[in-house]
């Protein structure tokens, strides 16, 4: 465990031998300085004006301004109360005093500290304890010897010093790297950050950034998280780099989907959608003004402004507004991602192995004779599902239910998921359902209609073995990525994602290009002729962006029934029924319909190949992203 913390050194005079220790670390003596001084206790009096205007004034007698004893007697208790509180130690000092000095290595500029220690009549003495100024030595040492298991470093000991996991170190530990205060700076959290991250270790840490219940306290974070992914435009285009992948998209509350989620919260307030916020309180609190005498404002206030306005709001409108806030902001982010046109730079994709299947050439220039071509990559990943003992651990959780679907056999882990709200403004309640290869979000209302029900913990144990069982050990897929010259033909590609990715072959090449379906590989390289194999089919279809048009006017696409995704097939007629039952479909009733669909599991390729032999392709579209 690493915490990194900026540390103010506090010097102070050692105390008496005799005497207890007892010495106030916080910042109560401002604060009754303040009340002392600064508390509104003079008197004032009603009168009238020339006008016949009520009003108050100030008292005075002989000359001097005369106290309020109700308002001096108020002050007097404020300041007892306040008194009377016990001091609160810094976090450092927490740590320290918590967990000790065998567990703890402190790496920072102290010369001194107060510390716990047992004396021999068996209780605990607060003491303090004067370092030497080769402490910080010892200490990394004895964190890398694994003497020590926690370790706690400033900006005065993150400079020149490696606490990652090195592998010629006795502890390789895997580190979790806690953000404690990160400060403004970019460049000095990337320094921070970089400690725990380096060449030659046996593993990666886990960055933790922290912050309170205080939600206005998310604007520090956000304000690194901006410039460390403005830092990708320096590490060419990768941003990951920048950002070492700490922070998530929706800690950045000054991106673009943060902004369109601010005006639409404006919208909200002025409509009255906001649970908690009318418009005059939130004009009131905030000193913003949303409408003019023609309305809405053309020009609302900017992200900054907004986010800084809430520092000064009472804890609980921060938590009513922000709340509104960070629920749009899911609902934009979540879209972006689900239509693959969300913005996250050069990605790396990750897999057990890659091999080149295919190279066609699909344009070359006239000018310099520089190449297009089209890859199709085998990609062998391997599965991880969820373990028995990692899902009932979660049951710990509130909220964490044991389901069952009664149709299918399968089980599921429902716990709660973050609620979104939607454009007119309601507030759509979600649960998430984690399965052994998958996990997705289901708006509560919805669940009602499912046939999920709550299970014994026997049966879902047997429930979720059985599936665990079944998964393979790899999954092998397939790619196609356009690479080599892509700015002359880059309107020509598909336009519902313009992700760029890497990867690196078993064979040690290195790809960089354009993902694109297997419907627009398909139509690039057959000019018309539309041929698919039912394993490539399938899992176009599973991807969601093709649709394929077969013969006698069947169609098949993916859609989601129930919170769950399936393949549907449109279009049949009713002497198809039997036919495309013995075939492998499968058919409900939905709203008074029956609708047949392809099994999503391991039988799904082999349904589809007897379909499309029956029906072939004559079409392969896509759909519009969303």
């Amino acid at each position: 465990v690493i915490i990194w913390s900026e540390i103010m050194e506090n010097r102070r005079k050692p105390a008496p031998p005799a005497a207890t220790l007892d010495i106030n670390c916080d910042c109560k003596e401002y604060v009754l300085d303040y009340l002392a001084h600064s508390f509104p206790v003079q008197l004032y009096e009603p009168f009238t004006d020339s006008e016949g205007n009520l009003s108050s004034r100030p008292v005075y007698r002989d000359g001097q301004p005369v106290e309020s004893r109700e308002a001096v007697a108020r002050r007097d208790d404020l300041i007892a109360q306040l008194a009377s509180l016990p001091p609160v130690p810094g976090a450092l000092d927490q740590i320290v005093q918590h967990f000790g000095t065998e567990l703890v290595a402190e790496v920072t500029g102290r010369s001194r500290r107060i510390v716990r220690k047992r004396m021999s009549s068996g209780g605990d003495r607060l003491v303090v304890e004067n370092r030497a100024a080769a402490a910080n030595l010892a200490e990394t040492q004895a964190f890398m010897d694994d003497s020590k298991r926690i370790l706690i470093f400033s900006d005065a000991g993150g400079t020149g010093r490696s606490y990652h996991a090195e592998l010629s170190a006795r502890n390789t530990r895997l580190r979790v790297h806690y953000l404690l205060e990160p400060g403004w700076k970019a460049d000095a959290a990337i320094q921070g950050l970089g400690r725990t991250h380096r060449t030659n270790q046996a593993q990666p840490p886990l960055f933790r950034p922290i912050a309170t219940d205080v939600k206005a306290e998310k604007r520090f974070l956000s304000t690194i998280a901006r410039r460390l992914d403005t830092l990708g435009a320096i590490t060419r285009g990768q941003r990951q780099t920048g950002g070492q992948g700490l922070f998530r998209p929706e800690d950045n509350l000054e991106s673009a989907y943060a902004r369109d989620a601010l005006r639409q919260l404006y919208l909200l307030l002025v409509r009255g959608k906001v649970e908690g916020c009318s418009l005059d309180r939130f004009e009131s609190a905030t000193g913003l003004k949303l409408m003019d005498a023609n309305g809405i404002k053309d020009e609302l206030p900017p992200i900054t402004t907004f986010l800084n306005r809430l520092l000064a709001l009472t804890i609980e409108l921060q938590g009513v507004l922000f709340t509104a806030f960070e629920q749009l902001l899911n609902a934009k982010i979540e879209g972006a991602i689900a239509a693959g046109i969300y913005d996250v730079g050069l990605e790396t994709l990750i897999a057990e192995g890659f091999t080149v299947t295919s190279r066609q050439t699909i344009y070359t220039h006239p000018g310099t004779g520089a190449e297009t071509r089209l890859l199709t990559i085998a990609q062998r990943t391997r599965n991880r599902p969820v373990t028995l003992d990692d899902a009932l651990a979660r049951l710990g959780e509130p909220g964490a239910r044991l389901l069952v679907n009664e149709r299918s056999g399968r089980a599921a882990l429902q716990i709660p998921a973050t609620s979104i709200m939607l454009d007119d403004g309601e507030i759509e309640r979600r649960v998430r359902l984690i399965r052994p290869m998958e996990s997705h979000t289901v708006p509560v209302k919805m669940m009602g209609e499912t046939h999920w029900t709550a299970a014994e913990r026997n049966d879902f144990a047997t429930a979720w073995s059985a599936e665990v069982a079944d998964v393979p050990a790899f999954s092998d897929s397939t790619i196609h990525i356009v690479a080599g010259l892509l700015l002359p033909i880059w309107k020509r590609l598909p336009n519902e994602s313009t992700r760029v990715y890497r990867l690196q072959t078993d064979e040690g090449e290195r790809i960089v290009g354009r993902k694109v379906s297997p419907a627009w590989a398909a139509n690039a390289t057959t000019a018309g002729a539309a041929t698919l194999t039912p394993a490539d089919a399938f899992m176009a279809l599973m991807d969601g962006r093709t649709i394929l048009d077969l013969a006698e006017g069947l169609q098949l696409r993916r859609v989601r029934v129930m919170g769950a995704e399936r393949i549907e097939l449109s279009g049949f007629t009713d002497t198809m029924r039997e036919r495309l039952s013995a075939y492998g479909l499968f058919h409900e009733i939905i709203t008074w319909k029956l609708r047949m669909f392809v099994p999503t599991d391991t039988a799904g390729p082999v349904v589809l190949e007897r379909v499309l032999s029956r029906y072939p392709v004559q079409r392969i579209g896509e759909r519009e992203a969303a």
